[in-house]
């Protein structure tokens, strides 16, 4: 008789591919996606590698610009020329590629731009000591603490450079003074207004002499040039180069009567 009396269990079966209503859950809606950071080597500006524990703010234009310039320079006087590449300053600016190269398309065009931009935002100075003897050997001073770097730099780290490029220490020194003001010639231009050099006798080849002759002392030893040998520079040779002459042909500081 089991046939013909159902099965309580069978009898509280469900339909297959139904489910009971006590065990369905709603469905709850997809969370909206958060706005994130925009890619590296966006339009405007970029986006530096997080540092723990603070915010980093995104850089753009001339503010963005000076910080990779910077860090080229840094790139350039830490390795050297034969690691100079876009990769490798981007990477120490904290940047992307694609931010360089809409700037620069080569790597020795960043070089340059790196060389302007340090010549233009590194201090100038303007001694007025009320001596054409004391403006020159303060500015040479000046120099002798702060650019024999750049001297070495350009003597021994990019020997590949001029190889590669045909181009020259000279060149790349024009370079780095082409923003700068002329610090020599508001020396001269004083002292000539105070009556201590013969025009007649100055000529651009001369005004040049005292930072030739220090930039060759550098080149040559890479060091700091000692300090009798500035005073024998304006003393033994540039002083009496550009100096009145009394009769009897010897310098004097003042036009003669």
């Amino acid at each position: 008789m089991r046939d013909e009396v159902p099965d309580a269990r069978r009898s509280r079966a469900r339909p297959p591919g139904r489910r009971a209503h006590a065990r369905q859950r709603p469905r709850l809606p997809a969370p909206e996606p958060r706005p994130g950071p925009r890619r590296l080597g966006a339009a405007d500006g970029d986006v530096p590698a997080p540092s723990e524990g603070r915010k980093q703010e995104r850089r753009r234009g001339a503010d963005l610009e000076e910080a990779i310039l910077d860090a080229a320079w840094e790139q350039l006087t830490a390795e050297g020329y034969g690691r100079f590449t876009i990769d490798t300053v981007a990477a120490r600016a904290r940047t992307s590629k694609p931010v360089l190269y809409r700037r620069w398309k080569t790597s020795d065009d960043l070089l340059r731009a790196a060389i302007r931009h340090r010549g233009a935002v590194s201090e100038v100075p303007d001694p007025d000591t009320g001596s054409l003897r004391g403006d020159m050997l303060a500015l040479l001073r000046h120099s002798n603490g702060g650019r024999t770097d750049m001297a070495a730099m350009m003597s021994s780290m990019l020997g590949s450079y001029y190889s590669n490029t045909g181009l020259t220490p000279a060149d790349l020194r024009n370079e780095f003074l082409s923003e700068r003001p002329n610090a020599t010639q508001r020396a001269i231009d004083r002292a000539i207004a105070r009556g201590e050099i013969d025009l007649a006798r100055l000529t651009p080849r001369i005004a040049s002499v005292p930072f030739d002759l220090w930039r060759n002392e550098v080149m040559l030893t890479l060091k700091p040039v000692p300090d009798h040998v500035l005073r024998q520079i304006v003393d033994d040779i540039f002083i009496p180069l550009v100096a009145w002459r009394d009769e009897q042909g010897e310098p004097v500081t003042r036009p003669p009567s």
